[in-house]
C-alpha cells in the first residue's frame, strides 16, 4: 500500500469514528429526552407513602416504635405502605403526647388526602411540592423546628386526559400539567409567523434575485446574512420596546405582549433564513431560462414568477422549512413579548405563553414530576416540529409532481 492510500485510509478510519460517535450521541440525547419525558406517564413519584422525621429523636407509627438512629442510612423514612386507611403518628413535644391523625388514599385525588393533627401542642399543616404535606412544630430553642414530612405518591399522569388535551397548567399547585392552551398558542404563533414571513421572504428573494444590481444585491445580501446572526434576545428587546408599545397604542389594549406581537417577532426572525435559501437558489436557476423566457416575449416580472420561482422551488421549501423550525422552537424572544399567560387567546392581543417558553421559565425551579414534565413538553415539541416538516415537505412533493 502507496503512502497516499495509507494516508486516504487513515482518515477514513477518523472521519468514521467521528460520525459513529455524532450519531450515538444525538440517539443517546433522543432516547434520554424520551425516557426522561415517558416517566411520568407510567409511574408513580414514590412506590409508597413515607414518613420522613425531621428534628425528632424518636416517635411512633401504627404503636411501632422508632427511633431517628435506627432509620437506614440512606433514607431516613418509614414506609406506611399502599393500604389505605387511618395511620397515627405521636412524638414528644415539650413534655406533651402528639398524636398525628392520617387519613391516607391513594385512589382519590391528592387534595382530598387529610392531615389531621390531634395534640394539645400548635401544629401548622401545610401542603407543599411534590405531594408532601409538612408537619411543623416550634421546638424548645427559639429557631427550632421539629416535625415531619409526609410524602404522598402521585399517580401516573394520563396522556391524553390529564397532559395533552387539559387546560390547566398549575404545576406547583394542584398538581395540574396541562399543555393543551401552549400547544395552542404555539402552533397560533408559527403559522401566523409563517402566513407573515413567508411571502415577505419570498418577495425579497425575488427582487435580489432578479431586479437589484448585482452590486447593490451583494450589499443587501451581506445585510440579511448579519440580520441571521442577531441574537434572539436582541429581536426580543427590539419587540418590547418598539412593537409591544406601537400595538398598545394602535389597539388600545391593556398591554401590547400577545399573540399578535409574537407571531411579528418570529416572522421577522424567519426572514433573514428564508430569503438568504431562497435566493441562493434564484440565483442557482441556469440563465438560459431566463434567456429563452424573455425570447418569447415575457416580460421580466413575468419570467421571475413563472419560470425562476418554480425551478427554485426546492430551495424555497427548504427556507420555509429552516425558517418553520425555528419560529416552532425560538424561546427568549417570545418570552419578552409574548405575556406568557397559559391561555387559548380569544383576539390577537391576548397574552400567550409557548411550548418553549414554558421550559425556559420552569426548568430552573422545577423538581420531581414536574422536571420531568417539561421533557414531556419537549417530546411535544419536537413531534410539532415533526408533524410541521412533514406537512411543508408533503406540499413540497405534491407541487413537483404538479410540475
Amino acid at each position: 500500500m502507496g503512502r497516499k492510500q495509507r494516508i486516504d485510509q487513515f482518515f477514513k478510519v477518523i472521519f468514521t469514528v467521528i460520525s459513529t460517535f455524532s450519531v450515538l450521541a444525538l440517539l443517546a440525547i433522543i432516547l434520554f429526552v424520551f425516557i426522561q419525558g415517558a416517566i411520568p406517564f407510567f409511574t408513580a413519584t414514590a412506590e409508597a407513602v413515607h414518613v420522613i422525621p425531621f428534628g425528632i429523636s424518636s416517635f411512633t407509627l401504627d404503636g411501632d416504635a422508632y427511633t431517628y438512629s435506627s432509620l437506614p442510612r440512606d433514607a431516613k423514612y418509614v414506609e406506611l405502605g399502599e393500604s389505605p386507611g387511618f395511620h397515627t403518628l405521636g412524638f414528644q413535644h415539650q413534655d406533651q403526647e402528639v398524636s398525628i391523625l392520617l387519613d391516607v388514599d391513594l385512589e382519590r385525588p391528592l387534595p382530598a388526602h387529610r392531615v389531621n393533627v390531634v395534640a394539645a401542642a400548635p401544629g401548622v399543616v401545610k401542603y407543599t411540592e411534590e405531594y408532601v404535606y409538612e408537619v411543623t412544630y416550634p421546638g424548645k430553642i427559639a429557631g427550632q423546628i421539629r416535625g415531619f414530612y409526609l410524602a404522598i405518591p402521585q399517580q401516573p399522569t394520563g396522556f391524553f386526559s390529564q397532559f395533552l388535551l387539559d387546560t390547566e397548567w398549575r404545576p406547583t399547585y394542584n398538581k395540574r400539567y396541562g399543555i393543551f392552551t401552549m400547544v395552542v398558542a404555539t402552533l397560533f404563533s408559527t403559522f401566523g409567523a409563517i402566513l407573515v414571513g413567508v411571502p415577505l421572504a419570498l418577495l425579497t428573494a425575488v427582487f435580489l434575485s432578479e431586479f437589484l444590481p448585482p452590486k447593490v444585491g451583494g450589499f443587501v445580501r451581506g445585510a440579511v446574512d448579519l440580520l441571521a446572526g442577531i441574537p434572539s434576545v436582541v429581536y426580543g428587546f427590539f419587540g418590547l420596546m418598539v412593537v409591544v408599545p406601537l400595538i398598545k397604542k394602535l389597539s388600545g389594549a391593556a398591554s401590547g405582549n400577545g399573540l399578535l406581537a409574537a407571531m411579528f417577532i418570529l416572522a421577522l426572525m424567519m426572514l433573514p433564513t428564508v430569503i438568504s435559501l431562497a435566493e441562493t437558489s434564484m440565483r442557482a436557476v441556469p440563465q438560459m431560462y431566463r434567456e429563452g423566457s424573455l425570447a418569447l416575449g415575457a416580460s421580466k416580472m413575468q419570467t421571475a414568477w413563472r419560470i425562476v420561482v418554480p425551478a427554485a422551488k426546492s430551495g424555497i421549501f427548504a427556507g420555509a422549512i429552516l425558517g418553520t423550525s425555528r419560529a416552532v422552537g425560538e424561546t427568549m424572544a417570545v418570552i419578552m413579548v409574548a405575556g406568557n399567560s397559559p391561555q387559548i387567546p380569544r383576539v390577537f392581543t391576548d397574552g400567550i405563553r409557548t411550548l418553549t417558553a414554558t421550559i425556559a421559565l420552569e426548568m430552573g425551579y422545577a423538581q420531581g414530576r414536574h422536571n420531568r414534565i417539561l421533557f414531556s413538553v419537549g417530546i411535544v415539541l419536537f413531534l410539532i416540529i415533526l408533524v410541521l416538516n412533514g406537512i411543508v415537505l408533503a406540499l413540497k412533493s405534491r407541487m413537483m409532481e404538479d410540475a
